[in-house]
């Protein structure tokens, strides 16, 4: 998987003036749960297109960035999570087990 690490708040910002699709992925380097989502997640990568860019937060080190997604975007925090964003919206969140890449694409899709 080619993860964006997101490490910088001017990214968040830039994430929600880009035209295109994305996935944020975010994770807690300590939570089991959050472990197997992320390998969930992982193996559906050949379901992903070239057009959808990945990005990928480390909750633990990274918490302010986490803050400023779920204000930028209107979500609840959570973890794990992952978020499907089109031109600059949230048109998909999801936590724990429900998170799935395939209704995500599909949502990205619409």
């Amino acid at each position: 998987m080619n993860w964006i690490d997101l490490t910088e708040e001017l990214q968040i910002q830039e994430l929600k003036i880009k035209k295109g699709r994305s996935i944020i992925f975010k994770h807690s380097t300590r939570c089991s749960i959050s472990l197997m989502a992320k390998k969930r997640v992982e193996m559906d990568e050949d379901i992903l297109t070239d057009d959808v860019d990945c990005y990928f937060l480390d909750l633990l080190n990274y918490r302010n960035i986490s803050n400023l997604i779920a204000d930028t975007f209107q979500v609840h925090h959570e973890s794990p999570q992952l978020l499907a964003i089109k031109d600059g919206e949230c048109v998909l969140d999801q936590s724990h087990g429900e998170i799935s890449v395939e209704e995500a694409l599909a949502e990205l899709d619409r």
